[in-house]
């Protein structure tokens, strides 16, 4: 009797730790939006919105009624609530606040997460073109020309971190980065600087987009104009949460792999809440600085980028045979 009732208490803790982990995701998202719009407007000498700004848009948003294109179908409105379910189930499966794997880490590995990031990114053209606009059309258009680079990158990269791993599961290799000087710094994992410029253009943080209605730079702000109410909300929130998972595996799994709960306790767990908070904030501040002091490069610079972002992923794996772990 007192065997099952601490098993099942075991049990009720690992189920509150998931619980712990995509809340996170889902509440702190949108706060670190508002963070990065504070920031960069502090560097321009202006204002700024408050860091809570995204949690009011969403909020008024969400009291909104929706309107829909008249040509538009079920696609359309089906859209926002499959993104937003794939980056829920992504928030279940990757590290974020835990270095052991929780109960659904077993349903997908890194290469699973860079397939499920792309099956979000596809659903959202597949909208986008649903829509009928010229505007949806032409966001959807560019971002599948990039998506064609950023997407086999994403993997690239997976393929190269597999190596040190001799598995594609995040978990494992997060502990031997965290428990490994000689992986941590041998060229495989240093040249996974790749992922660093992929997340810049997958969060539009290259200097190149432009969120104005008028701009021809648009990107992901094209793709989503024909959204209001409910389903504009979900949208921007899923593109929160794409943001903070991207950091977050990025800072957990390559960069910053120390600071997570080991076992199942809430105190650890919201501990880890607070160090990945922290690193968070470090990266935000990288990210932006970067953001502010570059040149804006014309829009189809971006293949470029990512062209060289892949050459390195590739670089990375070759250097394991050339040059070895490392010291």
């Amino acid at each position: 009797m007192e065997l099952r009732f601490k098993v099942g208490y075991e049990q009720l803790i690992v189920q509150l730790v998931n619980i712990i982990q995509v809340g996170t995701v889902v509440l702190l998202s949108p706060l670190i939006a508002g963070i990065i719009n504070r920031l960069k407007a502090m560097i321009e000498s202006k204002h700024g919105p408050s860091i809570f700004q995204p949690y009011y848009d969403l909020s008024k948003l969400l009291k909104k009624k929706v309107v829909v294109p008249q040509r538009s179908s079920l696609i359309f409105l089906a859209a926002p609530f499959v993104i937003f379910t794939a980056y829920l189930v992504i928030s279940l499966v990757v590290p974020i606040v835990t270095s052991y794997p929780l109960p659904y880490g077993i349903l997908l590995d890194l290469l699973g997460g860079a397939l499920m990031f792309g099956f979000a990114g596809m659903i959202s053209i597949i909208a986008a073109l649903d829509a009928r606009t010229n505007y949806t059309i032409m966001g959807a258009s560019r971002s599948a020309s990039f998506t064609a680079l950023a997407e086999p990158t994403l993997i690239m990269i997976f393929f190269a971190v597999a190596i040190i791993s001799g598995t594609n599961n995040p978990y494992i290799t997060n502990n031997i980065l965290a428990t490994s000087g000689s992986w941590y710094l041998s060229a495989t994992h240093v040249l996974v600087a790749a992922f660093f410029m992929l997340l810049l253009v997958e969060t539009g943080r290259l200097p190149v987009e432009s969120s104005g209605v008028m701009e021809l730079g648009m990107l992901d702000d094209a793709k989503v104009i024909e959204y209001s109410g409910k389903l504009l909300a979900l949208s921007k929130w899923g593109g929160y949460m794409k943001n903070f998972l991207l950091m977050s595996i990025f800072l957990n799994v390559f960069v910053i792999p120390w600071g997570m709960s080991n076992h199942a306790d809430l105190i650890g767990t919201m501990y880890s809440v607070g160090t990945l908070f922290v690193k968070l904030l470090v990266l935000v501040v990288v990210v932006v600085i970067i953001e502010e002091t570059f040149a804006k490069l014309r829009l189809f610079k971006i293949l470029d980028f990512l062209s060289i972002s892949f050459s390195l992923g590739l670089l990375s794996i070759i250097s394991l045979f050339l040059v070895g772990r490392g010291a």
